[in-house]
This record gives structure tokens, C-alpha cells and sequence, in this order.
């Protein structure tokens, strides 16, 4: 999508030119009104007053990552990035913003996986402002931010609420990106499995993802935030579970599947032994059974290696066949 972000080309001087104009403009105010004595003089004395004092709310300083949204009577006249102390035309609407990256913890959401499964699910991205006309501009920001009141001269006052300001934007802007990664959340959440248990085989899932569930996040995420001048640095998965109502029935299915798991590795290796003790009897000619004898001793060597329990040996004192 295209910007309409330009840079400021307005005029700006450096901060501490100005203040040393300020000083004389001082001096002058004080001559012309005071040594003189002249009804004319001081009336231009007054003049020069309210101009020394209108002339404070020119001044701005800038900080590295930061930026002012130049607005002049209501048109945007550009954006002012140049870190340092500047003087420009007191009557700007000089807007701060933070372009720095901000953390948002998203909190775990109850969704439905792709098979329908209630689960719980969260996440952690990283943020900052990339376009600042379409932050300002193309969403209410300034309507949903609380409003600050900008007072004309250098008093503490307009420190503070100058710092209000800024923090109350970036707190909208906040607000909009949590609405929107959980929409981005739900929407991806949906489109896989928890797990492989109900998926087909191979299937990619919340649990097995991983970089490739998180990049989803973070296109999808960056879809969303495109319009309002927002970009997505990161985007994680940081809580993943099922819903209460399920977690002990779905925690009794893994562990019937694990259980399953392990006793099929059993059966395959008790299996692998049983055919090597027969190969190895006959091989080295150590006792010929025939066929009801090696089924009986398949059926005993199965039952001791499968069983939970240790066997009970019973010893046999008469004959194989007896």
C-alpha cells in the first residue's frame, strides 16, 4: 500500500540560535518599554512581547527513534525524524510519536482448533510505528487516545503534558494491536490441529509448528496492522493448551496413547528376542522341540517379557515332556 508520509521541508532553525534571538528580542522589549518613556514605543514594546511569547511553543526537542507529525491548521505538512534541539513555526501542531519497537503480551484466548477442540491459546510480539501518516491519518488514533492539553510556553506544564500525549497515542495504538492479534490469533488457531492425535499423519499442528505456526502469526498480523501504519517485528506462541473442560479427558487420551506406544515397543522387541532364543536353540543343536513345544515356549517367553510384573519361575524336574 502506498504512503502518503513525506518528510518536514518547513523552515526549522537550531534550538539554541533561537534562544540567543530570544534574549535580544528580551533586551529589546526592555529598552523600548522602560528607558524610552514613548506611548509608541511601548506599544511596539507590547508587540514584541506577545511575539517573545508565542515564540516559546516553536521550540522541540527530539530524541533518537522519535518523531513529530507536523500539522498546519489542520494539513499535514510533513514529518520531522532529525534528532536534536530545533525552533520551527510556533504554529504547528507538532505531534510526538515513539518509533521505538514495545512488547504486548497477548493473554491466553479460548478458540477452537481445526477439529474443533476447545483450547487455550497465546501469545508474545514485538511492534513498533513504521508510517506515521497512516498511524495519525487513516485510524482514529487521536479520538481513542485520551486528550492532553498543550499549553503555549516552556512551563513544567507543558513538559508534562506533552509526555501525557505521547504516551496516551501509543497507548491507542496498543489497544490496536491487541484487538487485532487476537482476531490474527483466532484466525490462525483455527486453520490446524492441536496436535497429531486428531489430524491426519504428518500434518502440521499448534504443537509441532513451531517457526512456521509463528510466521503465520506474523503475516497475518502484519495484514492487519498494514493500514494503520503498524508493523509486527516478532510474533510468538508463548501459552498453549486445552480448555479446562477437556484437559483431563484429553490428558487421559495421551496417556492411553503413550501407553499404547510403549506397549507395542514391547511386544516388537519380546518378539525379536523370542525368534532369536528359537534360532539360537537350534542353531547351536542345544534341544529339538517341535512345533507344540516351540508354540508352548513362545507362549511362556511372551508372557514373561511382556508382563508387568516379574515371573514366578516353576522348575521342572522330570522330563521336557513331563
Amino acid at each position: 500500500m502506498e504512503t502518503k508520509e513525506v518528510n518536514f521541508s518547513g523552515l526549522r532553525v537550531n534550538g539554541f540560535l533561537m534562544l540567543l534571538v530570544h534574549v535580544i528580542m528580551l533586551m529589546a522589549v526592555i529598552v523600548v518599554c522602560f528607558k524610552t518613556g514613548v506611548d509608541a514605543l511601548c506599544l511596539l514594546g507590547l508587540l514584541l512581547t506577545v511575539v517573545w511569547l508565542v515564540m516559546f511553543a516553536g521550540y522541540m526537542q527530539l530524541e533518537p527513534n522519535e518523531a513529530r507529525v507536523m500539522v498546519f491548521f489542520g494539513k499535514y505538512k510533513g514529518t520531522f525524524k532529525d534528532t536534536g534541539f530545533f525552533w520551527v513555526n510556533p504554529f504547528y501542531n507538532k505531534k510526538k510519536l515513539s518509533l521505538r519497537a514495545r512488547n504486548l503480551n497477548v493473554e491466553p484466548i479460548k478458540v477452537n482448533d481445526k477439529v474443533g477442540n476447545p483450547i487455550l491459546i497465546g501469545m508474545v510480539l514485538v511492534w513498533k510505528l513504521k508510517d506515521t501518516y497512516k498511524a495519525m491519518f487513516e485510524i482514529d488514533s487521536q479520538t481513542m487516545a485520551s486528550t492532553a492539553t498543550t499549553a503555549v510556553g516552556g512551563s513544567a506544564t507543558f513538559t508534562i503534558n506533552a509526555s501525557s500525549s505521547v504516551a496516551s497515542r501509543m497507548n491507542a495504538f496498543e489497544n490496536f494491536v491487541n484487538i487485532q492479534s487476537d482476531a490474527a490469533l483466532r484466525q490462525v488457531a483455527g486453520q490446524y490441529a492441536y496436535d497429531d492425535n486428531e489430524g491426519e499423519a504428518g500434518e502440521l499442528t499448534l504443537r509441532s509448528g513451531g517457526d512456521e505456526i509463528n510466521e503465520q502469526l506474523e503475516q497475518k498480523l502484519n495484514e492487519r496492522l498494514l493500514m494503520a501504519g503498524l508493523e509486527v517485528v516478532e510474533a510468538r506462541i508463548n501459552n498453549l493448551a486445552y480448555a479446562p473442560e477437556i484437559a483431563a479427558v484429553m490428558l487421559r487420551r495421551q496417556q492411553a496413547s503413550a501407553i499404547i506406544g510403549a506397549r507395542e515397543k514391547i511386544v516388537e522387541g519380546a518378539v525379536s528376542m523370542v525368534h532369536m532364543a528359537l534360532d539360537k536353540l537350534d542353531k547351536d543343536n542345544v534341544v529339538e522341540l517341535d512345533e507344540d513345544k516351540k508354540a508352548a515356549m513362545v507362549s511362556n517367553l511372551l508372557v514373561v517379557l511382556c508382563a508387568d510384573e516379574s515371573a514366578q519361575p516353576v522348575v521342572n524336574t522330570g522330563t521336557l515332556y513331563n
